[in-house]
């Protein structure tokens, strides 16, 4: 379904639900003779509908979870298209996770009917909304039939009305990196501060200094990626191979320019590298334009077009165990490159990586930091008010990045399969 169709759905039928549910809450709370909120959890729902990179900055909040509450069922609930990572992640029973299908809209309703029995079924008494803002998402968590309810919460800010159904509210804090604050979600809990995100620091587990988790992948996945890509591909034989995500995805604002990713792929290629595009198949003229670019220059350089290559996730990462290096436009590439040994170059502007850089010591960010940057928040539900010219990532030099690039390139060593 069309992201701005999806965001005029969550406004203008979710606002008016949001405060039908909250008269009902409201009535249900008045009238209950006894409060149960305080008792001890016996499952919980993490609610993460959003894109893929949000489930791997989640980690250290189901790690949270459980240890917190080592004896309860941990179920998810999340767009089907993001299925993959989270199972590979295995921090959850996949019989646990429940998906919803955001192609159409009678899908989506169907989709989220089903998942509501099955929630109510497993007698989920905890809903964790990760959403920033998302009405739907608060939504799900009341028809869940949790008695628990957390959420980011407006508090005394303008906008942005989920209704008052959330009992557990969370004010969201744009100054605190996401994977932290969905820390604050999980032990809000049991806080009985207010705000409930009044509570000792604890930061995730990379700036407390521990390595990130690494995916466990089939080592014959890994193998197979290295025979097709000799197979296909023989002029890269032998060479360090760089992948880059020219793409944009749903946010084509958030793309670093094309000219620029050429000119940063003729000197790598200059460098002796293979360049790999890399991208879903929506990607390939974009990235067949890149390829087309160098070769104008670089007639015989090896620079390949991998859009649409990888059948999966896994294959994803086991392409990451085999290069040297990621560029990659602020997106879900970076952050699922943090579950492998791969160093990773994102370029963010529109986005901070205050707020979402991959939690990994093997990452750089660039970021220009302009006055109206970052642009896509959780207050505008990430629709940028930008007419388009992204100066913000156009201002950062292909040649500051090509010189990270080979810092990058020293430090790595080959991953063998």
């Amino acid at each position: 379904m069309n992201i701005n169709v999806q965001r005029w759905i969550d406004r203008w039928v979710g606002i008016p639900l949001c405060a039908a549910v909250s008269v009902l809450d409201a009535i249900d709370r008045r009238f209950r003779t006894t409060s149960n909120t305080e008792q001890a959890p016996r499952a919980i729902v993490i609610i993460l509908l959003s894109e893929m990179g949000s489930l791997v900055l989640a980690h250290d909040m189901f790690a949270r979870l459980k240890t917190r509450y080592p004896h309860v069922q941990l179920h998810a609930l999340l767009f089907g298209k993001n299925r993959e990572i989270l199972d590979l992640m295995r921090v959850i029973d996949p019989a646990n996770v429940h998906t919803v299908d955001d192609k159409s809209l009678a899908g989506l309703l169907g989709s989220l009917w089903r998942a509501m029995v099955q929630l109510r079924r497993a007698k989920v008494d905890v809903a964790i909304d990760c959403e920033l803002f998302s009405r739907i998402s608060s939504l799900l968590s009341y028809a869940s039939g949790a008695r628990v309810r957390v959420g980011f919460h407006r508090h005394t800010q303008e906008g942005l009305y989920r209704g008052s159904h959330i009992n557990r509210p969370v004010p969201y804090n744009p100054y605190h990196h996401i994977s932290a604050q969905f820390l604050t979600l999980a032990r809000a809990i049991d806080s009985t501060a207010v705000p409930k995100s009044k509570l000792p620091a604890m930061a995730p587990a990379i700036f407390s200094g521990k390595p990130p988790p690494q995916v466990q992948l089939d080592p014959a996945l890994k193998a197979d990626i290295e025979r097709r890509l000799a197979q296909d591909f023989p002029a890269i034989a032998g060479k360090p191979l760089v992948l880059v995500y020219p793409g944009g995805g749903i946010l084509p604002i958030r793309a670093w320019p094309l000219a620029s990713y050429t000119t940063l792929c003729e000197g790598l290629v200059d460098d002796g590298c293979a360049v790999a595009v890399i991208g879903l198949k929506d990607d390939q003229a974009l990235a067949q334009q890149l390829v087309v670019n160098v070769k104008r220059t670089h007639a015989d350089s090896p620079v390949i077009d991998l859009t649409g290559y990888t059948r999966s996730i896994a294959e994803l990462l086991g392409l990451f165990h085999v290069a040297r290096l990621l560029v990659t436009n602020d997106g879900g590439p970076g952050q699922f490159a943090a579950l492998t040994p791969i160093w990773t170059l994102m370029l963010f502007g529109p986005e901070t990586p205050g707020l979402y850089a991959p939690l990994t010591p093997r990452c750089h960010s660039f970021y220009s930091q302009w006055p109206c940057s970052p642009c896509l928040t959780a207050y505008n539900h990430r629709s940028s008010y930008c007419d388009g010219d992204n100066q913000c990532l156009k201002v950062i030099a292909p040649e500051d990045v090509l010189a990270k690039s080979r810092e990058c390139l020293q430090d790595s060593e080959p991953v063998s399969a």
